[in-house]
């Protein structure tokens, strides 16, 4: 099964930005939240990068939920970094929200 390059590509570019803005997250001294923010908001791009050696439409999907999951805690923690830390660049928002849309777009059109 393959998804092509874009939600690939969009993910991983995500990956870099959370990584960049968790630096900023630190500096605050939010090691804990920067640390979930990290593991949710990379683990979107992992996800989805496992999906391509899925061993069945239903692992795929499945895999893609996964992310779809990664992605929903991730769109959490940035709230939460918004209202308690910082502010969050609009475009980590927006990227997140694009990748969701994108995850449930497959996911719904993926049958089992």
């Amino acid at each position: 099964m393959s998804l092509g390059g874009n939600i690939q590509d969009k993910s991983f570019a995500f990956a870099v930005e959370v990584i960049k803005f968790r630096e900023e997250v630190i500096n605050e001294r939010h090691y804990e939240i920067a640390s979930q923010f990290v593991r949710s908001g990379t683990g979107i791009g992992a996800n989805i990068r496992e999906a391509q050696r899925a061993e069945s439409r239903k692992d795929f999907r499945h895999k893609l939920q996964i992310a779809l999951k990664e992605a929903d805690e991730t769109k959490y923690w940035l709230e939460l970094i918004e209202q308690t830390i910082r502010p969050v660049p609009k475009a980590l928002f927006d990227q997140n929200e694009e990748l969701i849309k994108i995850l449930v777009t497959i996911i719904k059109n993926t049958e089992i």
